[in-house]
């Protein structure tokens, strides 16, 4: 049974430092926020395969953009979009054309500021998820002190 508790503490990073889980936690709502729908759990997977990061904060992060938050960041991700790049006019939706190339001419004009938003909403919460997960961290570390935070052991493969 320790050597199953063991490997599950390596293999979700469980007793990284503040900094680590911090910025696991500022990838994954960077990845939350991303105008790549569909792609986030992928996203997640490879940041925690390829860099080694904390899966649960990266998950945690990253569910950021669930459904119950999901209509508010798409109207806020088109709205930032829409705002910078000067988009005053809101084309209506034709429904009588649904063809494929039809609704592709209708919905382009909402792309690029999706797009643009999506991009400064995902900077902008990463960067603000950084500071306030570490502080956060580091605030329960020094108040838990005993909370068993042993350094990880060393990597060894599946058995």
């Amino acid at each position: 049974m320790a050597d199953v508790r063991s490997l599950f503490r390596q293999v979700l990073h469980l007793d990284e430092t503040p900094h680590r889980t911090a910025l696991a936690f500022a990838i994954g709502s960077f990845i939350g926020f991303s105008p790549a729908y569909g792609l986030h759990m992928v996203m997640v997977g490879f940041c925690a395969w390829a860099f080694g990061l904390n899966v649960v904060a990266l998950l945690a992060g990253a569910f950021l953009n669930n459904p119950w938050t999901l209509i508010p960041i798409l109207g806020g991700t088109y709205w930032t979009g829409a705002t910078l790049l000067g988009v005053h006019d809101f084309p209506s939706f034709d429904w009588s054309d649904l063809s494929f190339m039809g609704i592709y001419h209708q919905v382009m004009p909402y792309a690029w500021p999706f797009f643009v938003g999506g991009m400064v909403l995902s900077i902008a919460g990463g960067l603000l998820a950084y500071p306030l997960a570490y502080l956060l961290l580091s605030k329960y570390r020094r108040a838990n002190p005993t909370d068993g935070h042993q350094p990880l052991p060393p990597s060894s493969g599946l058995r």
